[in-house]
């Protein structure tokens, strides 16, 4: 029994921020130093994020360029100046742009896989989410809206960050291993966009150089499909490791004015050090090696942390371009980015645009969050010969 991804569907907020455009407004605000203005520019343009997306409409260039006079919660448009919302206040419009988002997201999905599989058909529902909360929370939205069955059996993976979806994944594969009739919908939504902080620190400044909103969705079965030409990935393995060092070095805490991120400046130095020794065990229990592994999705946690994988594991640029693509083009989505980074390689987007390449080996996915934790897992594209199932592998 093989279990597999059907199909992962992205969606992103319709208000676009330009790197350069949203920079200057960062570094123009009251209260910037000179040196914290200066931090901001270097830091922005170093981070390999050319445009990302927001829930907050009034970050777009166009909005601010109106001026119309009106305060939001954000902005103010009459002076410039962004302001500093309760965390209450973050998390009424998390609530409201989340749910909306994780609905969208799980409803493309599941077109992309009809009429093979049904609503009626999902079993179980994952939702992931690290940047707001609220209850009946999202998978609860998700059900309702979309019809799914009442008996279906709902889970939220809450707080755990940027590598959040990868247990998402595992225990999708689980409820497949244990009921081969089981349809999973996992659904990642991320808004890190609420919880800007205008301040002249190099933690906070690199937290707006490179966070942004966004939606992914996968479905995922051992069930038989009939898809013809609709790619998927068939999930082989999982390996979760602990760093020794960092569990301070990446945090997200709860504040009064917004969530509070660390991301200390040697995390991408705690990731060189570890990553070939929490890589070791998944690819041992295959029997495989770094340089086995045809197509890798890198989370990109930012440029540097790209920059320090890729010269570790000897990847080349072609393994790299989806995980850089979509921080360029996305921006760091917490959770949701990983899959993204899959989707494109799902679908071929990989190995200078050659989708027959992504077929002829190991996909291998890694993630870091919070402890500081690595999260890694085996993939491959499916219908690919001697392709490993669930079941042989341990996951």
């Amino acid at each position: 029994m093989t279990v597999r991804v059907l199909t992962i569907a992205t969606r992103l907020p319709t208000t676009a921020i330009d790197q350069d455009d949203v920079a200057e407004l960062f570094a123009v605000q009251p209260g910037m130093t000179r040196l914290g203005s200066r931090l901001v520019r270097t830091a922005f343009a170093g981070a390999g994020v050319r445009c990302r997306r927001t829930v907050l409409t009034e970050l777009g260039a166009e909005a601010r360029e109106a001026r119309d006079g009106t305060p939001t919660h954000f902005l103010d448009h009459e002076t410039g100046a962004l302001g500093s919302p309760a965390t209450a206040a973050r998390n009424a419009l998390y609530t409201t742009e989340a749910s909306r988002l994780f609905v969208d997201a799980a409803r493309a999905a599941l077109d992309d896989v009809a009429p093979a599989v049904d609503p009626a058909d999902v079993t179980h529902v994952i939702t992931v989410s690290c940047t707001g909360f609220f209850a009946p929370g999202p998978d609860v939205r998700v059900a309702k809206d979309l019809g799914l069955p009442a008996d279906v059996t709902r889970l939220h993976l809450g707080f755990m960050g940027c590598n959040a979806a990868f247990p998402a994944l595992q225990t999708a594969a689980a409820y497949c291993a244990a009921d081969p009739d089981a349809v999973v919908l996992v659904v990642c939504v991320e808004l890190c966009t609420l919880h800007l902080h205008v301040r002249n620190d190099p933690n906070t400044v690199m937290g707006n150089a490179l966070f942004a909103d966004g939606a992914a969705a996968a479905v995922v079965t051992a069930r038989d499909a009939d898809l013809p030409g609709q790619p998927a990935l068939d999930l082989i393995d999982f390996e979760t490791t602990l760093a020794p060092v960092g569990e301070d070095a990446l945090a997200w805490s709860i504040g009064d004015e917004g969530f509070e991120m660390i991301l200390g400046t040697y995390v991408p130095k705690i990731i060189d050090d570890h990553v070939t020794d929490a890589l070791a065990p998944l690819l041992a229990r295959t029997g495989t090696a770094v340089e086995g592994i045809a197509q890798w999705a890198v989370h990109p946690g930012g440029r540097s942390i790209l920059d320090k994988v890729q010269t570790r594991l000897a990847l080349t640029d072609e393994q790299m371009a989806p995980s850089r693509d979509v921080l360029a083009e996305a921006g760091n989505m917490s959770s949701a980015t990983i899959l993204f980074v899959l989707d494109r390689v799902r679908r071929g987007e990989a190995a200078g645009g050659d989708a027959g390449a992504a077929a002829d080996g190991y996909v291998a996915a890694l993630a870091f969050g919070p402890g500081l934790s690595i999260e890694t897992a085996l993939l491959r594209q499916s219908g690919t010969p001697d392709a490993v199932g669930n079941e042989d592998a341990g996951a």
